[in-house]
């Protein structure tokens, strides 16, 4: 639902005063409200619509960074690369930010698979007159309405609390690290993987999703670098079965869904853990090694006869993108298979919220907004969709702002409405000191507080944040000691 009279008119002077000139003119418009989770997101269009109008007529002081997106077949020597769209892991270059001064650093750029690039015109080359190109207030926009049309999410069945399925999930996950270290040193001295037993842990999983999807999810994120390969593996898995329960899958799906992504990256048993766990920029030739664990899990998996072909499909496609610039086929569309296309957006959310020995995780929901940015060309825009409706467009533990300028964490969502998820509020943005720490319902303050911005966690540096969600303590360094 959008306003037909703009945004422009609504975002000036008191909380009190937009929230009653937002009701006339959805009245004036002839619509009725049914919930507060409605008026929610007739508000963020709006909220949308005003800041876009500020960016577009701000004009940059000398010396400000100026971003511009750009499709990487513009890119030309002189150009400052600001940032690459897409997973860290989908490109060879240790910084994402760099003068390009060399024809081999170009031409491994276009080589990559990485399809767009933000460069910044104030610190290099700029765009030729006539290449298209992007703001940084036009991709925000474009971003905001793609994700704002998911915020009605369907009910989910919850039977457990945040709180106590969060405690019997932290147990899962010690339980599960335990079994995919075991089950993967195990093909790697060239025994057969036991279905018995991952059918037995993929339902326990399964189970633990369906009681509360927000608690396993956003636990097995708190992975330790060390613990990264192994516990990638249990959060795809949960990511894969809420996604599947949300896309309506049948339960058999579901469970099948699990298993492929417990076993989506078995290859990388094959790739030397030098390689795997370096903590610098890698080399052509380690790179390359890298992107071969697709095949490698194929022929791991290959030789197990209870290992379905939908498994196998997700071990060796789930690099592949719409736009068929993946590997290792470079599929593109409907060449790529349903599992395998939710195998793709599942995996890539895990890698870029974890810590890696070479970059630090982003927070949950900037990494919902960059994958959005990139999900055109990356990902199935129907099985993505499903995705930000099963994590949430704010998922739990991400770091927000309000209105009223307090800082709270997201606990967990809204069962209708993706725009008022519970959240943690901890901090004074305007004092600069903690307060209180109090769970507020944004559902219930439709009008008067809503969340207005992420935060970035290093900008603010406040100890211990997933404790705080979570309210459990780590065991030298880890959640799953």
């Amino acid at each position: 639902m959008q306003c037909n009279r703009g945004a422009a008119r609504h975002g000036m002077g008191r909380t009190g005063a937009r929230q009653t000139a937002l009701k006339n003119c959805v009245a004036a418009d002839g619509l009725r409200l049914k919930s507060g989770a409605e008026l929610a997101i007739c508000w963020y269009y709006f909220s949308i619509g005003l800041a876009l109008m500020h960016a577009r007529n701000r004009r940059p002081f000398p010396g400000a960074t100026v971003l511009k997106r750009i499709a990487v077949t513009d890119l030309c020597l002189g150009m400052h690369i600001h940032e690459f769209c897409g997973s860290w892991m989908e490109h060879p270059f240790w910084k994402a930010k760099f003068l390009l001064t060399e024809d081999k650093d170009l031409k491994r750029i276009l080589d990559s698979g990485i399809e767009e690039v933000w460069i910044d015109a104030s610190k290099g080359r700029d765009v030729a007159d006539g290449s298209a190109a992007l703001s940084q207030a036009e991709v925000a926009a474009e971003v905001d309405n793609l994700l704002v049309t998911e915020a009605q999410a369907p009910q989910k069945p919850i039977s457990a609390s945040l709180d106590d399925e969060v405690k019997r999930a932290q147990k899962l996950c010690a339980r599960s690290k335990k079994a995919v270290v075991a089950m993967f040193g195990e093909v790697r001295m060239g025994q057969a993987i036991n279905a018995e037993h991952v059918a037995e842990l993929v339902e326990e999983i399964a189970d633990s999703v369906a009681r509360h999807p927000d608690a396993m999810i956003s636990l097995a994120r708190l992975k330790t670098c060390d613990e990264y390969t192994y516990m990638h593996s249990v959060a795809v898995c949960a990511l894969m079965i809420a996604l599947a329960r949300q896309l309506e899958l049948t339960e058999e799906q579901v469970r099948e869904a699990g298993v492929a992504g417990l076993l989506h990256d078995i290859g990388k048993m094959m790739i030397p853990d030098a390689i795997l766990n370096k903590p610098g920029k890698l080399t052509d030739a380690e790179f390359t090694t890298v992107r071969q664990h697709p095949e490698a899990g194929v022929r791991l998996l290959g030789v197990n006869q209870q290992v379905s072909d939908a498994v196998i499909d997700v071990c060796l496609h789930h690099h592949e993108k719409i736009d068929g610039s993946g590997y290792p086929h470079r599929l593109k569309g409907d060449e790529i298979s349903l599992f395998a296309k939710m195998g793709a957006v599942c995996d890539v959310y895990d890698a870029i919220t974890s810590n890696r020995p070479y970059k630090a995780g982003w927070d949950p929901a900037e990494s919902i907004r960059k994958m959005a940015e990139w999900s055109k060309g990356h990902f199935d825009q129907a099985v993505f969709q499903a995705f930000v409706k099963s994590v949430g467009i704010y998922p739990t533990g991400s770091l927000v702002r309000l209105e009223s300028g307090r800082l709270g964490l997201v606990m967990d969502q809204h069962p209708t409405s993706l725009l008022t998820p519970r959240v943690k509020v901890f901090f004074s943005a305007k004092s600069k000191t903690p307060i209180p720490q109090q769970i507020v319902d944004l559902s219930k303050l439709v009008g008067r507080e809503k969340i207005v911005g992420r935060e970035a966690p290093e900008d603010w540096n406040f100890p211990r944040l997933e404790e705080l969600w979570s309210g459990l303590p780590t065991k030298n360094g880890s959640y799953f000691a």
